[in-house]
């Protein structure tokens, strides 16, 4: 665990039919963040893949497709080149689902999305044997060459 770093903030707006983390992506390669972070995102989709909270890295079929149209209610998450995002939807009748992000969020009216850089730290990813995932790593950029 690195200690505490200042930060710097930037905010996008994505239109229709852009996908968020595609999108989120690129801003990162484009303004060569090391440690970016989604601090807050509201706006809608069209559909959405999550894999939900039971899933292991062996039990996958716990992920799900959804086609409809839905509000942000949330989007928080680490982001790398193996971006770590989490997001809660809400349906027409305002009840939601959520989950990890694995791909597929397409914007349906706009997407506004404030990202904030731990500016001291850097953000990467190694595979953990104990969960089977690839999990976060932080470092002090001084400790990087």
């Amino acid at each position: 665990m690195a200690g505490p770093s200042a930060f710097s903030v930037y905010a996008l707006r994505l239109g229709p039919g852009e996908d968020i983390v595609t999108s989120l992506l690129h801003f990162v390669e484009d303004k060569k963040l090391k440690a970016p972070f989604v601090m807050t995102c509201v706006g809608s989709i069209t559909k959405a893949t999550l894999r939900l909270a039971n899933t292991t890295a062996s039990n996958t079929n716990q992920i799900i497709h959804l086609n409809e149209r839905f509000e942000i209610v949330s989007l928080v998450g680490t982001l790398n080149k193996a971006p770590h995002l989490h997001i809660c939807l809400s349906d027409k009748d305002g009840k939601t689902v959520g989950g990890h992000v694995i791909s597929d969020l397409e914007v349906f009216t706009t997407a506004e999305i404030v990202i904030g850089e731990c500016t001291g730290l850097q953000f990467t990813r190694e595979m953990d044997d104990r969960t089977g995932f690839p999990e976060l790593v932080i470092s002090s950029r001084s400790e990087k060459v």
